[in-house]
């Protein structure tokens, strides 16, 4: 239903701006996602807000938030729109919720290793700041210079370094959201606390369907005095999972941790001739600390039937760690796809989940690369990298629609995990419920006692 005029003017005395421009809505119906850009080059825009609403403070998102859930008006939030599975991409029309506007703020306590920052606060622009200090985030997602900080909290996002500093669960402390009501809420831990549930983890995660983030304080950590880099040759991808799966077991930390398989440690090296996987490690601390866990590293992969190259190729991969321009210009090409989907088992079903994948896509691109970097006691995240040329953009459309699906159906026959740290967006929400199970009731129940009239971001997470 179009927006009537007298709920725009409504709109018109609560913000700064309310934008119908045509070229600006279509603008805001894609992300980053292969697909969105896809459909944008032929013209297609399925899903498209009928206003973008543009804010410079909490209050007036607050009165916003109420005013659409009076009117049941839906809301979908966006920021910088580095979304790869389409997070703010607006389903059901309604409102786009800019909030790039919002005034940015950082405080940093060097007694309490934190900072306070606003959540539209640009990733490398922190991470900068910081740096200048003496610390480090150690959140280093590949997005780091085109993403915020609300965004990693609103898709449980996770860095490259995960192996050591956590993902996005592990490095909040706290903040502020603001409900569909209207109300905000202030989440916090000091350092922990045990009054009830953990309360933080509810909106972690929720990909703005229920509440509004503004404010965020994160761990930060002092930058290590020692780094140290290491490249292996590993004969294969059962034996470097033998070696990730050891070094887990062993309590080591590894701030880098990069297992490619054969086809993928090509790109990897950039060495077309390079025949066997590869693993790059990496150790950061204080020198002693440091040395001892590089060295015990090295000895379980020698164990793994790995061989040191030298740091080289791991250091270039350091210096080029946020280029993914490889993929976007690849989907720049018509008919050209590149598609990254990142999923997560147990060391029981990794390799099996791993090898069925490499066998059911083979026939849908050109390119089938895996790669393994995110490691836990239990398991660990795993990456399919698709390359293929297409007839034309619409064939292109056609097979990413066909990748996903037997991507999700692989995955649920595994029992893996849909996403590690991209989120479920637009393209997983059809599967939100087979993949959480009987757990779906929870977020179906939160969702409804915290956004009633069920305008926050639907659409999303199988909501």
């Amino acid at each position: 239903m179009p927006l009537s005029d007298s709920f725009l003017n409504q709109l018109a005395s609560l913000v700064d701006q309310v934008v119908t421009d045509p070229a600006a809505l279509d603008a805001t119906s894609h992300d980053t996602w292969p697909m969105t850009t896809k459909w944008a080059a032929v013209g297609r825009h399925p899903y498209r807000g009928e206003a973008i609403v543009k804010v410079s403070s909490a209050d007036q998102i607050a009165a916003l938030l109420r005013a659409a859930s009076q009117a049941g008006v839906p809301v979908t939030p966006r920021a910088l729109a580095s979304s790869v599975t389409g997070q703010p991409i607006p389903t059901k029309g309604g409102l786009v919720l800019d909030v790039t506007g919002l005034p940015l703020a950082l405080a940093v306590n060097e007694t309490d290793l934190t900072v306070q920052v606003s959540a539209n606060y640009l990733g490398s622009a922190l991470e900068e700041h910081l740096n200048g200090l003496g610390y480090t985030l150690g959140h280093s997602p590949q997005s780091l210079l085109r993403s915020t900080v609300g965004g990693w909290l609103s898709t449980l996002a996770t860095g490259q370094f995960s192996s050591l500093y956590g993902g996005i669960e592990d490095l909040v402390v706290g903040y502020t959201v603001i409900l569909a009501s209207g109300e905000t809420i202030q989440l916090q831990a000091k350092p922990r606390a045990a009054m009830g549930p953990d309360l933080r983890q509810l909106f972690i995660g929720s990909e703005g369907t229920l509440g509004v983030i503004t404010e965020v304080t994160l761990k930060i950590f002092p930058v290590a005095p020692v780094e140290l880099l290491q490249t292996y040759a590993i004969p294969s991808v059962h034996d470097g999972l033998t070696f990730m799966r050891a070094q887990a077991a062993a309590g080591l930390r590894p701030f880098l941790l990069r297992l490619y398989d054969a086809d993928e440690a090509k790109h990897a090296m950039v060495d077309p001739a390079f025949d066997s996987g590869c693993l790059f490690v990496g150790s950061r601390g204080l020198p002693g600390v440091a040395e001892a866990e590089f060295a015990a590293l090295d000895e379980l992969v020698r164990q793994s039937g790995g061989r040191a190259l030298g740091p080289a190729a791991a250091a270039a991969w350091m210096d080029r760690r946020y280029d993914f321009s490889s993929v976007e210009n690849m989907v720049a090409k018509p008919g050209g796809i590149a598609e990254t989907i990142e999923v997560a088992h147990y060391w029981s079903g990794i390799e099996d989940l791993y090898n069925d994948l490499k066998r059911v896509l083979a026939p849908l691109a050109d390119e089938v690369l895996a790669h393994f970097s995110h490691v836990y006691t239990q398991g660990t995240s795993m990456y399919m990298i698709l390359f293929a040329q297409t007839a034309d953009d619409e064939t292109a459309i056609d097979r990413l629609e066909r990748i996903w699906s037997t991507t999700m159906d692989c995955c649920l026959e595994h029992g893996a995990e849909l996403s590690h740290h991209h989120g479920g967006g637009l393209v997983r929400s059809p599967y939100s419920k087979r993949s959480l199970g009987s757990a779906h009731l929870v977020l179906e129940k939160v969702k409804r006692a915290l956004d009633p009239a069920g305008v926050l971001n639907p659409g999303k997470l199988g909501l």
